[in-house]
């Protein structure tokens, strides 16, 4: 499930292709030395190796690396939740160096594609800190409806399959 490149053509704003693909043998050391601006150590974690581990340790969720062209600049992972029959974005990172230009929107939309083409994808989900301004206009300019507080304190945040707006069909390979 977590085997091939995720690649819908998109672009940051330097036009470099954006794409997610698994963590392997080849970049993991790469993914795991993302780490935020500073100014965002409140609202997640200081590198990407911690949600590495989380997707070793737990069994939740599964890891992408972001690649713009050929280099890793991110870190994006994805779970389901079996109660409520969602799938869950969780721990997305862009590299400090690499912000500012776009692959955030271009990973979030990539991975949001991808998971509401699953049949059993009613919705996807996401929690953000009700601080983390720049994390909710992201979400909300991508279509992600603010539900409630999570029992964190976090807003949950979703979006439907009928919301999502993205023509049927697979990513390209």
């Amino acid at each position: 499930m977590n085997g091939a490149v995720i690649d819908y053509g998109l672009t940051d704003r330097a036009a470099r292709r954006v794409t997610l693909r698994p963590v392997d043998d080849e970049n993991w050391r790469a993914v795991a030395d993302v780490v935020p601006l500073d100014n965002q150590r409140e609202f997640v974690a200081p590198s990407a190796a911690r949600y590495l581990l989380l997707g070793m340790r737990e069994d939740v969720w599964r890891s992408f690396a972001v690649y713009a062209d050929d280099a890793v600049v991110g870190h994006v992972m994805w779970g389901y939740d079996r109660e409520d029959r969602t799938y869950w974005i969780g721990g997305m990172l862009i590299d400090a160096a690499h912000q500012g230009g776009g692959l955030g929107r271009a990973t979030v939309l990539s991975l949001v594609r991808w998971l509401v083409d699953r049949p059993d994808c009613p919705a996807v989900r996401l929690s953000v800190d009700r601080a983390n301004t720049a994390a909710r206009r992201l979400y909300a300019s991508v279509g992600f409806a603010e539900l409630e507080p999570d029992e964190d304190g976090e807003i949950v945040a979703e979006l439907t399959r009928d919301r999502a707006g993205f023509p049927s069909g697979g990513p390209s390979r």
